[in-house]
């Protein structure tokens, strides 16, 4: 007699109110994607979504910067701040570029969000790849206690397992924990949270819910608050299904308010203001 792996992802599809949580980004996204606008000017909508996802994960990091000002400036390298942006920015312009590679080696492309982000900001020898023992990590906002270097190793090889076993779980619920773990484990010296905040992006490009990247999540973590965030992350942190459902709750939540900001976008092109 065979027997099947159990699929952990599709487990946490199961838990109360997450399906609920699903169906309404599922709707959320075709209403969005059936917008007339998306027919003639999606890279336009893209584009933006693009901006306005980086705005809101590095404001998430400390630089919560007004988008004007995110769009006017060109010159991301003086204080951390900026460097901040900076580091927000390039990670979006990158996530859709790694689809294939994310789909045979989640770990390699991990180190190539490391070292897009950190763009020559931290030592050569500690971008790119998970810190070793001793190495301090600095990461503003996450304060919960800080697995030490092998327990990241074994978690990272966890998570790409999954990710490359496939699973039956949806979108949302794969996102969300890959967002979820990486915060948890901040496997790099700098800019976790917004590695974490673009995996889950690039999760969700590739799995076909948010294929042409106007649904930014990151708009809808930022929207909901630093303290609901920390507080969402806390359920995952708990391991409890209870708050592993507010956590993909709350990811599901963000998606959504993501939408909301790209119909307004299209909106916006439609009637020839954006």
């Amino acid at each position: 007699m065979s027997t099947t792996a159990p699929d952990p992802l599709a487990t946490l599809g199961a838990l109360p109110g997450v399906a609920d949580a699903v169906d309404s980004v599922r709707k959320a996204a075709d209403r969005v994607y059936g917008h007339r606008v998306m027919r003639r000017r999606s890279n336009e909508v893209t584009a933006e979504a693009a901006l306005r996802g980086a705005r809101g994960s590095a404001a998430l990091s400390g630089a919560d910067w007004n988008l004007e000002e995110v769009r006017r400036r060109t010159d991301f390298s003086g204080d951390d701040e900026s460097q901040v942006i900076g580091a927000a920015l390039r990670l979006t312009a990158e996530a859709g570029q790694l689809l294939s590679i994310w789909r045979q080696s989640p770990l390699r492309v991990l180190a190539r969000l490391h070292l897009v982000a950190a763009g020559g900001a931290a030592p050569d020898d500690a971008v790119g790849r998970p810190r070793l023992a001793g190495e301090p990590v600095d990461e503003p906002l996450i304060e919960a206690p800080l697995p030490d270097a092998d327990e990241v190793a074994g978690r990272l090889e966890g998570l790409s397992g999954l990710i490359l076993a496939g699973s039956a779980a949806p979108a949302l619920v794969t996102a969300a924990v890959v967002h979820g773990e990486l915060l948890a484990l901040r496997p790099f010296g700098s800019y976790n949270g917004l590695v974490a905040r673009t995996a889950e992006r690039i999760v969700l490009i590739g799995s076909g819910l948010d294929p042409k990247s106007i649904c930014p999540p990151e708009v809808g973590h930022a929207e909901q608050g630093r303290a609901a965030y920390v507080a969402a992350f806390e359920g995952y942190l708990s391991g409890t299904p209870d708050g592993m459902a507010a956590w993909i709750a709350h990811c599901g939540r963000a998606v959504e308010l993501g939408v909301r900001e790209s119909t307004a976008v299209c909106e916006a092109l439609q009637r020839g203001a954006a």
